[in-house]
């Protein structure tokens, strides 16, 4: 089952809608939907490798924009979604304690989540929900995205035969690795929300 998942991947990158797709992706990722672009990130550059730097560019660019998409959810919603399940939840005093330091270590915050396995979009609306500068959350997610998917990419375009031939190899294993993590992930968010 999964090498099936990893051919149709592998076939649907080398798709001459294989980009916009991917930009479809980055910018829903980063607001609403649960599938990190990493997914289809790989697969493009593995299948070619020329155009590592423009898949990262694009991947990159439409994250941010769907980060902010992500931070306007937050920013406009919060009176509306936010502030009645707070206080649902009792969460009042918990959330402007939160606010504050989130604020204060904003910059440092998206910029973790954004090169992490983290969910990207929990803090894309979030720093909307804190009223986070938004230029600062610009300017962090565009070095956090950029880092995390120029990496990527640099790697695949420097070690792809071999580092695909080690993902083909341990197919099962990378996967395991990946769910691990993203589980993780959303652990770390239950921990500290």
């Amino acid at each position: 089952m999964i090498k099936y998942i990893y051919d149709w991947t592998m076939n649907l990158a080398s798709h001459r809608r294989s980009l916009p797709t991917l930009a479809g992706i980055s910018f829903l990722e980063s607001s609403i939907f649960p599938i990190p672009p990493d997914i289809m990130l790989i697969p493009m550059v593995l299948a070619n490798r020329q155009k590592a730097w423009k898949i990262a560019f694009v991947c990159t660019a439409a994250s941010v924009i769907g980060g902010v998409l992500g931070y306007s959810i937050g920013y406009f919603f919060h009176k509306e979604v936010g502030a009645p399940l707070l206080e649902m939840y009792n969460y009042n005093e918990k959330f402007s304690a939160f606010t504050t330091m989130h604020n204060e270590w904003g910059f440092w915050v998206v910029l973790f989540a954004g090169l992490t396995p983290f969910p990207y979009k929990v803090i894309t609306i979030f720093s909307g929900f804190a009223s986070l500068d938004l230029i600062i959350f610009v300017i962090a997610s565009f070095i956090a995205r950029g880092l995390r998917f120029f990496l990527i990419a640099g790697l695949l375009w420097k070690y792809g035969s071999s580092i695909r031939a080690f993902i083909e190899a341990k197919l099962g294993l990378t996967f395991l690795v990946f769910f691990l993590l993203l589980i993780a992930s959303f652990l770390t968010i239950k921990t500290f929300l």
